[in-house]
């Protein structure tokens, strides 16, 4: 209705201060996208917005409670301290400038590393733009790796896709299972808690969002009487048409059992659903008895029955695990049983972009190739890639003890990932206050925490939550005598905020 006649001519010429008639502009927030304004990412949301602030305000010399901001919003492993692999960063410098192929301080294995890479690249420079579906021999070496983690399942080049990020390969996917309106609408199974990157592409294709909840007590586990739940109350009014999972999970840091994800697999195959696994936390796995097993693998070792008809996509990425290179924007997908067609309109559709940044596929090639045994940067390879890991595991239990000698504070182990999810008690009168201000109660209470202590954490409102409890998600990153004091300072915070609202 807004676009009638009247209400153009209305809104195109305006009054403004001085009484002179000023052209309003063409694009408003009513006459914008309105599935833009849907899309809701809390990863960045206020609470980060105001923790920007703070430190702008600080560094003007402001007195605040606290001296610093730590921001623990998000998986952003080198902003956390965490340090780059010796390896990775030498092969980027060498591609980025190959004037340093003469340099003798650089390892041999590194420079003929960089000259293989340079080859694949047009005009032996990074600069160049490669296949949309990204250089060969990075697709071939990725192919590799898979059928190395898989024990041997076999894994085609063709079937792999270079990604700017994950985020850009699950997009995309989404963009290609999207059609139909009202009943018939896509739906996409998605898990609460998720990664808010889901929620916020459904709302900008227009998709149906069709939440399956995980099982808290059961440390977050995928319940299957739960997805046939899900699937069968979405069916009454969209067309389901796809599952992601997390594994190991984000926000929530559960690592699924093998045979929770043959589960997963049957469910998918006899309702006719595209599985959609989400596998960039697959290095991070600290708990005993866990262990990462690929829906690929799972799917083949289920025989032909399965892994000749059920269409899965796999996402990868260079942000998480050991490298934490989030800034290259590195990744790639693996497409399963997609029907030729479809998959040429895929090609197609990534060739629009041309291709993702070549320093991200370079780096995504060292990720799934690394120093061999033998080779001069393997041992320091080893070493670094080691330390990271069991820093990792070792502020991964921190997390979890600390925050459970907090009362009103639970904290399932966190098994893999990089976050803790805890649950946490919220007065009634804090409940009430926050409703008043229009605020869900874990936004009241996590931008509380940010004013008084400068922590930036996510409240769990943000990656969804049944109804009537509460969480914040913190990241493990920062390095363990700062984390230490970090969850010192929330169990300060805790107890304080409990007894100002009881």
């Amino acid at each position: 209705s807004l676009c009638t006649a009247e209400a153009l001519k209305a809104t195109q010429l305006k009054m403004s201060e001085n009484g002179v008639l000023s052209r309003a502009k063409v694009l408003t927030i009513d006459t914008m996208n309105p599935t833009v304004k849907k899309v809701e990412y809390a990863v960045r949301g206020p609470i980060v917005l105001r923790a920007v602030e703070l430190e702008r305000e600080l560094s003007e010399g402001m007195k605040k409670p606290f001296s610093e901001v730590i921001k623990a919003n998000i998986g952003d492993a080198h902003a956390m301290g965490q340090q780059p692999i010796t390896f990775f960063r030498q092969v980027l410098a060498l591609c980025s400038y190959p004037e340093l192929l003469n340099d003798s301080t650089f390892p041999e294995d590194a420079k003929s590393r960089a000259r293989r890479i340079l080859q694949s690249c047009g005009g032996n420079s990074m600069g160049s733009y490669t296949a949309s579906q990204g250089i060969d021999s990075v697709r071939q070496d990725v192919a590799r790796y898979i059928e190395r983690r898989d024990g041997g399942v076999p894994c085609d080049p063709d079937d792999i896709y270079l990604t700017t990020g994950a985020s850009d390969g699950i997009v995309t996917m989404l963009k290609l299972l999207v059609c139909g309106e009202g009943a018939t609408r896509t739906g996409v199974m998605i898990s609460i808690p998720q990664y808010p990157l889901y929620s916020a592409a459904l709302a900008e294709l227009g998709a149906v969002q069709i939440n399956y909840y995980l099982n808290e007590e059961k440390c977050w586990s995928m319940d299957i009487s739960e997805l046939q739940r899900a699937l069968d109350e979405a069916r009454r009014h969209c067309n389901p048409r796809a599952l992601c999972v997390i594994n190991p999970g984000n926000p929530t840091g559960q690592v699924q059992s093998r045979q929770c994800i043959e589960d997963v697999i049957r469910f998918a195959a006899n309702e006719r659903l595209l599985l959609m696994a989400d596998e960039v936390y697959q290095d991070n796995v600290y708990a005993e008895g866990c262990q990462f097993h690929s829906f690929k693998k799972v799917l083949f070792e289920m025989g032909p029955e399965y892994s000749d008809t059920v269409e899965l996509v796999s996402f990868h990425s260079t942000s998480k695990c050991y490298m934490g290179e989030c800034g290259f924007r590195g990744g790639y997908m693996e497409i399963i049983n997609m029907d030729d067609e479809v998959k040429a309109q895929l090609t197609k559709l990534v060739s629009v972009r041309l291709c993702p940044p070549v320093p991200g596929q370079a780096l995504m090639d060292l990720v799934v190739n690394p120093p061999q045994p033998g080779e001069p940067s393997h041992d320091n390879f080893i070493k670094e890639r080691t330390a990271t890991l069991s820093a990792l595991a070792e502020k991964a239990k921190l997390t979890e003890q600390v925050l459970n000698t907090i009362q009103g504070i639970s904290c399932n182990p966190v098994q893999g990932a990089m976050y803790s999810f805890p649950r946490i008690t919220i007065p009634e009168k804090a409940i009430q206050e926050a409703m008043d201000k229009g605020q869900e109660p874990d936004m009241f209470y996590c931008m509380k925490m940010l004013e008084e202590t400068g922590i930036c954490l996510v409240p769990g409102s943000g990656f969804g939550q049944t109804d009537g409890t509460y969480h914040f998600r913190m990241t493990i990153l920062p390095p363990t005598d700062k984390l230490t004091i970090l969850l010192n300072k929330v169990k300060e915070f805790h107890q304080k905020f409990t007894q100002q609202y009881s």
